[in-house]
């Protein structure tokens, strides 16, 4: 009779040792708080310090705003308020009456994204709003949006508060 050493018992955890499970833990964990302090870090600054820069992409939206309440569209603040067929237009604090169809430029802006101290996008941008009318609480107006960079579409969007109702034109 010859004695067979005893079989080592299954394991449970699909044959990874331990140290692989460890690595593969250390690893996930090194990913998830990178991608949380990209997070948190994430900021965007608008300033009117503008390079001088041309703005040759341009983006249409067909925007609806809520008449009498301000809504912030990048760093401007817009209120409108329709009466006939025409509106008064605040962009932070300067009024221009429009009738339908004339159009409103905004100053331009500068704009910087930046995630842990690392630049993402840095470009100046300008608004122009042309007044389609009124279809009673909100004020039609096509948005035009013109950047001196490409912006990602999903950038752009996020720029719009959901009280705009902006559809890409």
């Amino acid at each position: 009779m010859t004695d067979h050493p005893p079989r080592a018992a299954a394991r449970g955890d699909g044959g990874m040792p331990n140290k692989t499970k460890l690595l593969l833990g250390v690893i996930a964990g090194i990913i998830i708080v990178i991608v949380a302090v990209a997070l948190l870090t994430f900021s965007v600054t608008v300033t009117t310090d503008v390079s001088g820069k041309s703005l040759p992409y341009v983006t249409h939206y067909t925007v609806a705003l809520p008449d009498g309440e301000a809504v912030t569209i990048g760093s401007s603040r817009i209120a409108v308020m329709a009466y006939n067929d025409s509106v008064t237009t605040d962009v932070d604090g300067n009024r221009e009456q429009l009738v339908v169809g004339q159009t409103r430029v905004i100053s331009p802006r500068h704009a910087k994204i930046t995630t842990i101290g690392i630049p993402l996008y840095d470009a100046d941008f300008q608004f122009t709003l042309t007044y389609l009318g009124s279809t009673g609480t909100k004020d039609n107006f096509d948005l035009t949006v013109k950047t001196s960079q490409q912006v990602p579409s999903f950038l752009l969007d996020r720029l719009m508060p959901a009280s705009v109702n902006a559809v890409p034109a």
